[in-house]
């Protein structure tokens, strides 16, 4: 849906989306990548990964919180959806550290062997994490754009009801397939 919202707020419920990007390709792809190549002689950069993730989303949901009572309405709409994207974030590196801590157990403890462990952590997380990192930079690039153009996606309006929020007809969503 579009809404008739003043250029300032537009401005503010972009803030959410690119405070996550920033997280997600400059901290996870760029920095570690970069970091990953000194990690034999300086572990510090690559340590510095988990922790700016950490406090960048734990920022994302404490703002989230707040920004239900001091923001507008369409700002706090997308700081609800960057919210629930940093959610789905921590559940996913969640998962990648407690199969870590198993692997770790199953060999020193049970006897695994270390190519299996690796099989396991690279197949059986690794893999799943990037690929969550790639959906969710796609779905937040979407959704600053959305954020810009004074849109959001119908599920957030539903869920986030506003009856005072003026709707402005989108030709996009009218429009008759292939004439636009």
């Amino acid at each position: 849906m579009r809404f008739n919202i003043p250029a300032e707020q537009s401005r503010k419920a972009k803030i959410p989306h690119e405070i996550f990007l920033s997280n997600l390709i400059g901290n996870h792809i760029l920095w570690f990548v970069a970091s990953l190549g000194v990690v034999r002689s300086y572990w510090q950069p690559i340590a510095l990964v988990p922790l700016v993730s950490i406090l960048t989303l734990a920022y994302i949901l404490w703002r989230a919180r707040r920004s239900r009572g001091s923001d507008d309405w369409f700002v706090m709409c997308h700081w609800q959806l960057a919210a629930r994207r940093s959610k789905v974030f921590i559940i996913m590196l969640s998962a990648l550290l407690t199969i870590c801590a198993l692997g770790w157990v199953g060999y020193t403890y049970l006897g695994m062997m270390e190519v299996a462990v690796y099989a396991i952590i690279g197949g059986g997380v690794i893999l799943p994490v990037m690929v969550t990192v790639l959906v969710l930079i796609i779905m937040e690039s979407d959704a600053l754009h959305q954020a810009a153009h004074n849109r959001m996606p119908n599920s957030l309006a539903e869920r986030h009801p506003n009856p005072e929020a003026e709707v402005v007809e989108d030709p996009a969503e009218t429009a008759p397939a292939g004439t636009v």
